[in-house]
């Protein structure tokens, strides 16, 4: 027998997630379409909040990543996040790269469309996303030299992307 799972959106203002631990210790997954494969990555430098009278994620991405292109040339991606169990297929998708192979079937992944945007079905918990805006990292920038010099010793500053929170889904 065969279970398919189904998913409800639920108001973000109503989750009972503490989202700085899920960030930082669960880790998230950001998918993104592209012309001619999706992809994932593991992303753990994530913000979310309100901005613009919009509820907002920010997400970080370094330019040698096969999701930069994508994301640059995309206004849509999910971010997903998962069960503690799932912690070394993320491991693995923040350290394969997409362009070699296909990392969501190297861990099992299966994608299904939410808002006509890519998401993981074994996340338990999914944000489709928006862009809104996105800056690149410059070294002048930084109040405190020492965080550029310890994150970009090979200048590969992240791109920030600002995008609202179009819906949270949770599995029923």
């Amino acid at each position: 027998m065969i279970f398919i799972q189904t998913w409800k959106k639920q108001e973000l203002e109503k989750l009972n997630e503490n989202f700085v631990k899920i960030i930082h210790q669960d880790w998230a997954v950001l998918t993104v379409a592209g012309p001619e494969k999706t992809n994932a990555m593991t992303v753990n430098w994530v913000q979310i909040g309100w901005l613009w009278n919009k509820p907002v994620v920010t997400v970080y991405v370094r330019p040698q990543r096969y999701t930069y292109p994508l994301i640059n040339h995309n206004e849509n991606f999910s971010l997903a996040f998962f069960e503690e169990s799932e912690r070394p297929q993320l491991a693995y998708l923040g350290k394969a790269s997409g362009q070699m192979e296909d990392k969501l079937a190297h861990c099992g992944y299966t994608l299904l469309s939410l808002d006509q945007i890519p998401a993981i079905e074994q996340a338990r918990l999914i944000l489709t996303c928006r862009i809104l805006y996105q800056s690149d990292l410059v070294a002048e920038q930084f109040h405190d030299p020492t965080i550029a010099q310890q994150w970009y010793d090979q200048g590969d500053f992240h791109r920030s992307y600002v995008a609202e929170i179009l819906n949270v889904w949770q599995k029923e």
